[in-house]
């Protein structure tokens, strides 16, 4: 019997190979315990079209990803904070204050899981602000810092 795998299966194969099995075994375990289904042409139809619309939507987010990462390294976000006596920020600029801004100013509105903290931008001036976008996508935001 020829079944097609919805799960990984240990020392059988990885979901969505197809593979020849004894009935018993495909049907009482495989089959009963959710692992696998029987491997008949609307299955396979329907798993390849499943297949093609998963790369298809992958292929858009990419695109719409690249475009995002293009839109952002020309940006340029002003934020403004209150400075103590001696010339420096109280505090630090937060992820919530960069997302905030660049949704204020720009209308681009990004999760601030996606910004990375190698470095607290603590002092005035100009900072950039790396952005992982997912997929091996980063853009740059510059990012400048005045006092009030």
């Amino acid at each position: 019997m020829k079944v097609l795998l919805i799960k990984d299966v240990k020392s059988l194969g990885k979901a969505g190979e197809v593979k020849e099995v004894k009935d018993g075994y495909g049907k009482n375990f495989l089959i009963g315990k959710g692992f696998a289904k029987h491997a008949t042409e609307e299955i396979l139809a329907q798993h390849a079209q499943d297949q093609a619309d998963a790369a298809a939507a992958l292929a858009t987010e990419i695109a719409e990803l690249t475009e995002l990462s293009k839109k952002l390294d020309k940006c340029e976000i002003v934020i403004t904070k209150k400075l103590g006596q001696n010339g420096h920020l109280f505090g630090a600029i937060t992820k919530d204050e960069i997302a905030q801004s660049l949704l204020e100013q720009h209308s681009i509105e990004i999760d601030k899981k996606h910004i990375t903290d190698k470095i607290a931008i603590k002092t005035i001036g100009e900072h950039e602000v790396d952005l992982k976008l997912g997929h091996g996508l980063h853009a740059t935001l510059h990012v400048d810092v005045q006092g009030e």
